[in-house]
């Protein structure tokens, strides 16, 4: 049975969730702690999503860029990424929380494939608000995929080369199904998007705030939500055409 009931008219936001390692540095802590906290901001930020106008949260938890770092930090925030899921999924279950993965999970460690789908599975029906991890994720790997995707339904007869627009190409990705994110948001003061959501993107509104991902709370998200509101939204009309 569906859990919570979909409310029209809220958002999609997504987090580029940045400054956990100056955030631990600056405490002369190790970058692991940084990792810690972060977690911690994660379970305020989804709270407070749940009483926001949101009906979709996207997470950059993890880049395919992320794989280079070194082996320990690697192995501590897929360990992080066990506890998340493991101490989390009940509550979010019973809150009516969809959790959705997207991103390369050939490069996750097996166990960590199981518990990604037994908790899509558990919770795909699920209504109140979508939460999306970005795991061993990038823009353009993903972009690549879907073309290869493409292509490989051409080769199959599956599919027209002539009939290949956005919103077929949009569904190749691996967010098909999922509306684009209206509000991006940024965290630790850098203004780049780093790979992230590139085609998802291509008319979402930017926030780019100074606050270390670690200190980022409801208040924060609140601020994002009202500032975003304020803005003029065009997607390439002038104002007297809206």
């Amino acid at each position: 049975m569906s859990k919570g009931e979909p409310i029209s008219e809220k958002l999609h936001i997504a987090i580029i969730m940045d400054g956990n390692g100056r955030w631990a540095a600056g405490r002369g802590l190790p970058r692991t702690m940084g990792h810690r906290a972060g977690i911690e901001a994660v379970r305020r930020t989804l709270k407070a999503a749940r009483d926001l106008p949101i009906s979709h949260l996207t997470l950059y938890s993890f880049s395919s860029e992320n794989w280079r770092r070194p082996l320990m930090e690697i192995e501590e925030l897929m360990q992080l990424l066990r506890f998340y899921l493991r101490s989390e999924l009940a509550t979010m279950h019973k809150e009516g929380i969809r959790i959705k993965i997207i991103g390369d999970r050939k490069k996750l460690p097996p166990d960590i494939v199981d518990l990604i789908t037994h908790a899509e599975e558990l919770t795909q029906d699920n209504k109140l608000l979508t939460l999306t991890l970005a795991l061993s994720y990038g823009g353009r790997q993903e972009i690549t995929a879907a073309a290869r995707g493409l292509a490989k339904a051409v080769e199959r007869g599956q599919l027209k080369a002539d009939a290949i627009d956005e919103h077929v190409l949009q569904s190749f990705l691996f967010t098909g199904g999922t509306p684009d994110p209206d509000l991006v948001i940024r965290t630790s003061g850098e203004k780049r998007i780093s790979n992230f959501l590139l085609w998802q993107s291509a008319y979402a509104e930017f926030i780019f705030t100074d606050v270390l991902w670690p200190d980022f709370a409801g208040k924060h998200l609140e601020e994002a939500i009202t500032e975003f509101r304020g803005r003029d939204r065009r997607y390439g009309a002038t104002a007297e055409q809206v």
